[in-house]
């Protein structure tokens, strides 16, 4: 009887059989158990089927938060190893001569932008010809340059870097500065220069030079700060012309004259002295920081005396009239006089 009820696979539920009496008819066998999940498996199912069904959505946030997160934190940490701001246009250019996000703190980055702001003075007086350099400050033709370079003028030409020239006057000048503002005739829409401030700078800053030295328009050099509040003495002499046209202006330096005579009319500042190379024609051109920023006037430059042909020129020692003086004197030159005497 027990093999009766004995089936393949069967073994493990003898238990649960009813036990045989005389009489007794075994109906048809027991179908096998259902093969349930255990609980946890039959509950966990549905939810395996929902972790698949959410895992690509939740995997596809994650990254795209992972991303901003990311892209963020390169964004700010490129800006702070660069010392760049966030730039609304491609280039991160300004208006005016500030220099362009991508060029920022090269020589080449400042020449660009400072260049068009910078012009060639020749100025024609009873004693001859004179050439020198200029900054444009305004949009109409205001321009900055030494009183030397136009002292005694009949005539005034300027030439810009585009090869335009224009017809200018003089509108005020103070020779106890060596400053002198001039302006041109009919002329608009032009590039002024950025005026820094003189005060912030330091001993070792890099600078650039631009200007017209031996007509050369535009020429640029490069070197430092070599020193601060140099007393720089130069002659004011109206229509007084450079001895030697290879010669800068005539100037005193540490009780020595350099370029020839200073004369007995002449006039004493604090300079800002500079290893870029300055020859004569630079004088009223323009000293830059690597900000693009007009920090100085250029004023003065040595030439050995005795120097003749190739060995004549620039030895490193240069001066500029700093811009605050320049700033300060703005409001008087304009009304037609300087500050100064």
């Amino acid at each position: 009887m027990t093999d009766h009820y004995r089936r393949s696979g069967d073994e493990g539920d003898q238990r649960h059989r009813p036990t045989p009496y005389p009489g007794y008819s075994d109906p048809a066998p027991y179908p096998p158990p259902p093969a349930y999940a255990p609980a946890s498996a039959t509950t966990a199912e549905p939810r395996a089927e929902h972790r698949r069904a959410r895992r690509p959505v939740a995997l596809l946030a994650a990254v795209a938060i992972a991303a901003a997160a990311v892209g963020g934190g390169t964004a700010t940490l490129v800006q702070r190893l660069t010392g760049d701001d966030p730039a609304p246009t491609a280039t991160g250019g300004v208006t005016g001569t500030s220099v362009s996000q991508s060029s920022k703190g090269t020589v080449a980055g400042v020449a660009q932008a400072v260049s068009p702001s910078i012009v060639e003075i020749s100025a024609t007086s009873n004693s001859g010809k004179s050439t020198g350099s200029g900054v444009i400050i305004t949009g109409d033709g205001e321009i900055v340059t030494n009183n030397h370079v136009i002292a005694g003028s009949s005539e005034i030409k300027v030439r810009l870097s585009d090869g335009k020239t224009y017809d200018a006057e003089v509108v005020g000048t103070d020779p106890g500065k060596d400053l002198a503002l001039i302006k041109l005739q009919g002329a608009s829409g032009l590039k002024a220069a950025t005026l820094g401030d003189s005060d912030k700078v330091r001993v070792g800053d890099q600078v650039v030079a631009i200007g017209s030295p031996e007509g050369l328009t535009g020429t640029v050099t490069s070197g430092i700060v070599s020193a601060l509040d140099r007393d720089v003495t130069v002659a004011k002499d109206e229509g007084r012309q450079q001895p030697d046209p290879r010669q800068g202006w005539p100037f005193e330096f540490g009780g020595q004259q350099f370029n020839g005579d200073t004369g007995d009319s002449k006039t004493t500042y604090k300079a800002i002295q500079t290893d870029a190379s300055l020859n004569p024609g630079n004088s009223g051109g323009a000293l830059i920081n690597m900000n693009g920023e007009i920090i100085g006037i250029n004023s003065a430059m040595y030439s050995p005396s005795a120097a003749t042909g190739s060995t004549a020129g620039s030895v490193g020692l240069g001066f500029a009239i700093p811009v605050n003086t320049v700033k300060a004197d703005l409001d008087a030159l304009r009304s037609g006089s300087g500050s100064g005497t």
